[in-house]
């Protein structure tokens, strides 16, 4: 999840996004066709440590209340040892087409799915922490093709779906400063490099900071942004008096004790990624356990919570496959950097003129009202299932609701 303890932090201005200097446009804008392609030995040695553990003392108190329990966890990497397969994983990526190119002297990974639609609308979308690209999988097809999964061919989308800087196969970070506005002229540099004029984008965590900062930086070629799993910018950012909690809605005020809950006993990843990235790295990076119960952690606390076990919500493999790709591009500290960069920038937010849908599953915390002032919203939508990882937990419902905010643009 991405929140603040300060007033959100997006750009100043609108500035078009400029490409590299000329005398070395020609090798820094190759767009390189790319495979995902681990080591056998990558995985051999990700068994082995697997299998020589040093286990803790088993948790006190209830499941859950004071972090993984072992239990569960020494479970979970059995799977992961013996019956996960990365190949697997490894193959759905493969099967879209994937580039790499270089922005900003930062290599940029990312997925391009050409609609057969030929009128398809440009989407570009956005994934956060502790997410990944992997995210998008089971929505590509819909999206993409409707007419194939039952849909209007006039639904039909032209996907750009990028690994964030320091996520993924963008990876390694170049530099600091990777904050959501140097992001956000990166990727709307990365449309334009691809050709694409006019496009909408979407985002959830923080995804959900990069789809509205994206609009800011390329006003005039963005024409609509979607989110879920929002919070900077969507959420409020004062004491609320005793009037304005009285005015709240019954959703509301659930959302509100949501978010107070996290922020007393729930962003304690947030303050440690947020202050000391790189310490929190070693333990990540040497430690598969470690990564594992860091990251199935959130999918524990971030999913439907009418679920037990976070593989209730999200598939066991599909859990993991997240999971091996932060292992096996060694991201977990390059990726907590977009913490401390969120909350070291020193930009003010600025209102964005563009139009604005938000999808609002049940374990989110947005709320209108407080969205607002920053956010030209014109679509809503409240849902009393689901969670954090939406394109995984309830990727028909998030389909549906891009399809209808688009279609509102288009009328």
């Amino acid at each position: 999840m991405k929140t603040a303890h300060r007033s959100p932090s997006v750009a100043t201005n609108s500035a078009e996004p400029t490409e590299p200097s000329k005398n070395s446009r020609e090798s820094h804008t190759a767009v390189t066709p790319f495979r995902v392609e681990v080591p056998e030995q990558q995985i051999d040695d990700l068994r082995r440590r697997l299998a020589e553990t040093r286990w803790p003392q088993p948790e006190l108190g209830d499941p859950w209340s004071r972090g993984v329990p072992l239990d569960y966890l020494r479970q979970l990497t059995e799977y992961w040892r013996d019956g996960f397969d990365w190949r697997v994983a490894e193959s759905r990526l493969n099967a879209y087409p994937q580039f790499t190119t270089t922005i900003d002297g930062q290599r940029i990974h990312f997925l391009q799915v050409t609609s057969p639609e030929p009128e398809a609308t440009p989407l570009i979308l956005f994934h956060g922490w502790p997410g990944s690209v992997l995210e998008f999988l089971d929505v590509i097809g819909p999206l993409s093709d409707p007419r194939s999964h039952g849909g209007d061919p006039a639904d039909a989308f032209t996907l750009v779906i990028p690994s964030l800087p320091g996520f993924g196969f963008s990876a390694p970070l170049a530099d600091a400063g990777w904050t959501e506005h140097r992001m956000a002229k990166a990727f709307a540099v990365l449309m334009a490099r691809l050709g694409y004029q006019r496009y909408v984008a979407q985002g959830g965590d923080f995804g959900a900071g990069l789809a509205p900062e994206i609009a800011r930086v390329a006003a005039d070629k963005v024409i609509g942004v979607h989110v879920n799993a929002a919070t900077g910018g969507f959420i409020p950012y004062h004491q609320l008096s005793e009037q304005e909690i009285t005015a709240l809605t019954p959703i509301e005020k659930e959302r509100l004790g949501r978010l107070a809950g996290f922020m007393s006993d729930g962003d304690g990843y947030f303050k440690i990624s947020a202050t000391k990235p790189q310490t929190l790295a070693y333990g990540l990076h040497d430690s598969p356990v470690g990564q594992l119960a860091w990251i199935v952690e959130k999918f524990h606390d971030w999913t439907n919570q009418a679920k037990a076990l976070p593989e209730d919500a999200v598939e066991r493999d599909v859990l993991l496959a997240d999971v091996s790709l932060y292992w096996f591009t060694g991201t977990a500290g390059s990726s907590a950097n977009l913490y401390y960069e969120t909350v070291h920038q020193r930009q003010q937010a600025q209102p964005s003129g563009v139009p604005t849908g938000v999808a609002c599953f049940a374990q989110d915390v947005s709320i209108r009202r407080y969205s607002e002032p920053l956010n030209k919203i014109v679509h809503w939508s409240d849902f009393d299932i689901g969670g954090h990882f939406a394109a995984l937990e309830t990727p028909d419902l998030l389909v549906d609701d891009i399809r209808t905010f688009v279609r509102e643009l288009d009328g």
